[in-house]
This record gives structure tokens, C-alpha cells and sequence, in this order.
């Protein structure tokens, strides 16, 4: 498993530059903001927390194909399917998730605070941010698997894969901008959305690899 991680790693660093790409779309996105909305700082800081959450979303999107595409174009994921029973299927989806997420979703929390500057947020409120994304962003990871795994059979399922993803992701956002609103707009709270939003993680890391699993086995069969 160890070297399943450190594989898919290295391969979504140097298969189209994954990480940059996704890093460079969120700036992007925070970039045309003020453009939107206009230069009143006071609105940008507020809206901010939200549109770094979005950004990031839908930067996250962007590599959910690669997740088991290149595996079937090498033949590979036909081995990974067929050389593994149901509950190892699901742990090898597991490691391939954490190894997408590593490689392609973190630089995104990374580059999360400098962005946060272009909004004119407060250093309590992009930290509050950067911890929201570092907790929720692997619950996209592991819906998004799902989506890829039932697209992987299909010719250019990248649209459809964001398509089958977006709606589910949605209590992942609400909860995620809830919490980084709640660090510095008394009285809203902080502990209770972060801990829903961390629960909503663990719970998605036990639930879409399996899910993920199934749908791999039965679009090999």
C-alpha cells in the first residue's frame, strides 16, 4: 500500500502537472472575484471565506478523472480489480484517494492563505479557512472517487464525473464556509460545523472508497 501511495504520487506530479494546474485555476477564480463584485474591501473580506471555498471546489474537480484513468489506459486497474477481494479493493482505493488528495488537493490548501491576501481577509479568518479546506477537502476527494469510478469506463467522463460530484459536495461547502464564517463572526459558532465537517470526512473515508469498490468491480464485470 505504501508503494500503491508513493506510485500514484509520483504519477500526479509529473502526468500534466496536476497539482499546478489546479493550483493556478483557484488563482483564477480568486483573481476574478473583485473584477465581479467590485473593489469595496470590506465585501471582499467578507465574502471570502466562501469564494476560497468554492475556488478550491471547484479546482478539486479539475483531476478527479485521473483518478483511475490512467490505471485502466495501462491495464493496471484491471489488476488492482480482479487481484483483490472486496474489503482490499476498498483499502486500495482508500491509499489511491489519500495519494490524490496528497498531490493535487493540498497544494490548493497551501496556496489557500496567499490567496486569502488577494480577498482582504484577516489572519483569524484565513487561518480558520485553511483549516476548514485541510479537513474538508478529503471528503471531496473520497465523493469524488465514486464519480470516477463509475466514469472510468466511459469516453472524456471528466464533465460527467463533475456532474454526478457538485450536488454531493454541497453539505461538505456549507459546513466548510459555516466554520470559517464562525472564527470571526460572533455569534455565529466554530466548534460545531468544524466537528460536522470532520465527521463528514471520516464518515466519507469509510463510505466512498467502498462505494467507489463496487463500482469499479461491477464496471469490470
Amino acid at each position: 500500500m505504501l508503494a500503491l501511495f508513493l506510485r500514484d504520487i509520483r504519477l500526479s506530479i509529473r502526468a500534466g502537472g496536476g497539482a499546478l494546474t489546479g493550483v493556478i485555476f483557484f488563482l483564477a477564480v480568486i483573481a476574478t472575484i473583485p473584477f465581479g463584485v467590485g473593489p469595496d474591501l470590506k465585501l471582499l473580506a467578507r465574502i471570502g471565506p466562501a469564494i476560497l471555498w468554492i475556488g478550491a471546489l471547484l479546482a478539486c474537480l479539475l483531476g478527479l478523472d485521473r483518478l483511475f484513468q490512467a490505471d485502466r489506459e495501462d491495464g493496471s486497474l484491471d489488476l488492482l480489480v480482479l487481484g483483490n477481494d472486496r474489503h482490499m479493493l476498498a483499502l486500495t482505493v482508500l491509499v489511491k484517494c489519500l495519494a490524490h488528495w496528497a498531490g493535487s488537493v493540498l497544494p490548493l490548501v497551501v496556496a489557500a492563505p496567499l490567496l486569502g491576501l488577494f480577498m482582504n481577509m484577516e489572519p483569524l479568518s484565513i487561518g480558520a479557512t485553511a483549516l476548514t479546506l485541510l479537513v474538508g477537502t478529503p471528503a471531496i476527494t473520497f465523493i469524488g472517487a465514486v464519480g470516477a469510478a463509475v466514469a472510468v469506463a466511459l469516453p472524456r467522463g471528466g464533465l460527467l464525473i463533475s456532474v454526478l460530484v457538485l450536488p454531493l459536495t454541497i453539505p461538505v461547502l456549507i459546513f466548510g464556509v459555516s466554520a470559517s464564517y464562525g472564527a470571526v463572526a460572533d455569534p455565529d459558532p466554530f466548534a460545531q460545523p468544524f466537528l460536522i465537517l470532520a465527521a463528514l470526512t471520516l464518515f466519507l473515508a469509510v463510505l466512498g472508497p467502498v462505494a467507489a469498490a463496487l463500482a469499479l468491480r461491477h464496471g469490470t464485470d
